[in-house]
């Protein structure tokens, strides 16, 4: 198979349902952009037929379509990354299966990577998100820039666009757990971001739940600072300082007015709010040791049971 100026990798996961839609607006989207390019399906161990509709569809269009089958469900990372070790394009456009995105969009990235940006990321122009999502979102953005000083306006969409110079440098990293939009920032030179069109979901249920999202920011926020952890211990300082200036403030009270009777609710609320600082603490450094432990495990990050693709 001769070389691609773009490949599209897309994460499949349980989405037997929009599948079909998602080919017929896809393949005539990318026909439309009058460049060599390849689809690069990754399933990520789904359950329902969706690993036998990509076997359908690589069949019907052998020429620019490419499967991997992954053996058990790695995340949705994860597989991209699959497919990013087997991206064989220039331009490298990730895109969900859900069609949230439309793939009519993949020009506009094109566009902006021939005028010599490395990365262009995408702002949805009108979320189609619940409002609780969408505020949750917005606010999860602000504390994460804050915290990692990574500037993404909309992070939670994955349609983007990255040249091979930033895929390669990804693909070097062997981190068991990651934020791939954000690790592509840290490596690129000229990035961007363009404006896009979102829509609701075609077909079926969201993969992400609330504890879902909470897992991927706090992966997000520990995998690329340390700031968590440095903003705690300055606030451990302000603590220790506070209790040290209360001891003596009642030590004073108790040599000029005499002991004091009253007070042991405050007592309590005082030693609650400690005791739940440092479990506070302690799991946030567990964060930090929990990511150590994963990583000095040497453990795959994926398993891959097959790769669909036209030998020449």
């Amino acid at each position: 198979m001769s070389t691609p100026e773009i490949s599209v990798v897309i994460p499949v996961y349980n989405e037997e349902a929009g599948l079909q839609n998602l080919f017929d607006r896809l393949y005539p989207a990318l026909d439309a952009l009058g460049a060599a390019y390849e689809v690069l399906f990754v399933n990520d161990g789904s359950r329902d037929r969706s690993a036998a509709l990509l076997r359908e569809q690589f069949e019907r269009r052998p020429d620019v379509t490419r499967a991997i089958l992954l053996a058990a469900n790695a995340g949705q990372h994860m597989a991209i990354m699959a497919g990013f070790e087997h991206a064989r394009g220039q331009i490298i456009v990730t895109l969900d299966a859900d069609l949230q995105n439309p793939p009519e969009e993949i020009g506009k990235l094109i566009a902006k990577m021939r005028e010599g940006h490395d990365y262009v990321g995408s702002i949805r122009r009108k979320r189609q998100d619940s409002l609780f999502r969408t505020w949750a979102s917005k606010a999860m953005n602000r504390l994460r820039e804050k915290i990692t000083r990574i500037k993404i306006t909309d992070q939670g969409n994955m349609l983007r666009a990255y040249s091979r110079s930033v895929v390669d440098a990804i693909n070097s990293c062997k981190e068991v757990s990651t934020f791939i939009p954000a690790l592509a920032y840290t490596f690129a030179r000229h990035p961007t971001e363009v404006v896009v069109e979102h829509e609701e979901r075609a077909a079926g249920e969201s993969k992400y739940s609330l504890y879902s999202l909470i897992r991927l920011n706090f992966d997000l926020m520990t995998g690329f600072s340390l700031v968590p952890l440095q903003w705690f211990s300055m606030l451990g300082i302000l603590v220790s300082l506070g209790s040290a200036a209360l001891f003596l403030l009642l030590i004073a009270r108790r040599l000029i007015l005499g002991p004091e009777a009253e007070g042991l609710f405050t007592l309590f609320a005082l030693a609650f709010f400690l005791i739940g600082l440092t479990l506070f603490g302690i799991g946030l450094l567990g964060e930090y040791v929990g990511r150590v432990y994963q990583q000095v495990r040497h453990r795959p990050r994926y398993l891959i049971e097959a790769v669909l693709e036209k030998t020449e």
